[in-house]
């Protein structure tokens, strides 16, 4: 399936591929093998529905 994409991605001339893993998932080495890399700097944060209210009183 990973490399269907990769193979989708290049037919419709796409600068890049991204998607998230996480940092403890043994999946990070598949990806390293096929060349994929962390991107350096990028952080993902979240806000869950129970910090929503709190935050609108800021």
């Amino acid at each position: 399936m990973f490399l269907h994409c990769v193979k989708l991605a290049k037919e419709r001339n796409c600068g890049r591929m991204e998607w998230a893993v996480l940092d403890w998932n043994p999946a990070r080495k598949f990806y390293e093998y096929f060349g994929a890399g962390p991107v350096e700097g990028w952080h993902i944060y979240r806000m869950n529905e129970d910090r929503f209210e709190s935050s609108l009183k800021k």
